[in-house]
């Protein structure tokens, strides 16, 4: 692949194009230990350009911390904006400290059965990641609770009924993308219906092709028609599908099923790829060149910076000898810096004083208390 050629999506200053090395940095987003920006942090990220970050309660302190990280973050980044995202769901999964408004799980939401109070929660939280320079939330899961033996999912899908799954998922997507935070429907194509947890094992889903397309498809497909940012991949093997990959590593599933047959449109993101669904059949090097060979455009390495640097390297090498056709990378290119362009432009570091005024607000507090008056209510009510 020509160096410049394929870089030429990302300028630098001056309109001199990305290197392949850089190029191929925007196709990882990673995670990092602390809550600042290390020495070998600030290396990493000018020896590789990834073009994201995902960040955890390991690195989340109070918010004008939080808002410090952001901004330093992002001037390790001077061509092109970072995706800096969380997994801010709700419920058992929440990354942020005391003091933002924690809402309860997609379940909660579920009972409240309202999707003004969906769109106006994930509208908060849109506003108070923001508000800390965090512009991509993991989240909403797509997922049905379909089966009570899941020991993944649970309480993290909004509903085991498709209907209500499409127009909460869709009211939260809403929430978070008018306020300017990039929503990612999770897990593709369902993993509601797994009787084993993915960061543990690879789980196997056997429901036929007629049942996905009814049930598992519907809240993913809905979201893609209205305008969904970016979908993450699951770590789960669907023999219907493709009898040898998961999911995350399989071009029926990445491409043919949800390019071609959905029509989506936008960025899609690996779930991490340390998970054991994947680092127990294939190197991280195999899993990174797989992933992107079946249609997935960013892939997430959370943890061991080894595996960060070894899985660049080894798509650095894969483009360069062209493993991976160059049409492959630039449509994935295309679809990051769509998807900056759409959501991080024009680019203004977080503001501590804004910060302190929207994190944890009254209006915000209010609302959570509605939502869960609301559930209560419902809940009680005769059926």
């Amino acid at each position: 692949a020509n160096e410049n050629k394929v870089g030429g999506l990302f300028q630098h200053p001056g309109d001199c194009p990305m290197t392949l090395r850089e190029t191929v940095g925007q196709f990882f987003m990673i995670g990092f230990s602390g809550t600042s920006v290390s020495k070998d942090l600030a290396k990493l990220m000018t020896d590789y350009r990834p073009g994201g970050l995902i960040l955890f309660s390991r690195n989340l302190e109070a918010p004008a911390e939080i808002v410090r990280l952001t901004n330093d973050l992002q001037k390790l980044a001077p061509h092109t904006p970072l995706l800096i995202s969380v997994d801010q769901e709700g419920g058992r999964v929440s990354r942020l400290p005391a003091g933002f408004t924690i809402f309860p799980p997609c379940a909660v939401l579920g009972q409240c059965d309202s999707s003004e109070l969906a769109y106006a929660a994930a509208s908060a939280i849109a506003a108070e990641l923001r508000a800390v320079g965090i512009n991509m939330n993991l989240a909403p899961v797509l997922d049905l609770s379909t089966n009570p033996k899941n020991p993944v999912i649970g309480d993290r899908a909004f509903s085991a009924i498709p209907m209500q799954a499409c127009e909460l998922g869709l009211a939260t997507i809403a929430g978070l993308q008018d306020n300017k935070v990039i929503a990612c429907g999770k897990h593709f194509p369902g993993h509601g219906d797994t009787a084993t947890d993915s960061h543990k094992e690879l789980p196997v889903v056997t429901v036929p092709i007629e049942r996905l397309r009814e049930v598992e498809l519907r809240p993913f497909r809905h979201a893609i028609e209205n305008d969904l940012a970016t979908i993450m991949t699951a770590h789960v093997l669907y023999p219907a599908l493709d009898e040898h990959f998961p999911a995350t590593l399989s071009a029926a599933i990445l491409t043919d099923l949800l390019r071609d047959d959905l029509h989506f449109k936008g960025l899609t993101l690996t779930d991490d790829l340390e998970m054991h669904a994947i680092i127990d059949h294939y190197g991280i090097e195999e899993a990174a060149i797989r992933a992107l060979q079946a249609g997935a455009d960013m892939l997430l390495i959370c943890t061991n910076r080894d595996r960060q640097v070894a899985a660049m390297d080894a798509l650095h090498n894969a483009v360069k000898d062209g493993a991976i056709p160059e049409a492959r990378v630039e449509a994935s290119l295309r679809r990051i810096a769509h998807t900056k362009e759409r959501f991080l432009h024009p680019y203004t570091p977080a503001d501590p004083a804004a910060a302190k005024q929207v994190v944890g607000s009254r209006a915000h507090k209010a609302l959570l208390d509605t939502i869960l008056q609301t559930s209560e209510r419902r809940l009680k009510a005769p059926a």
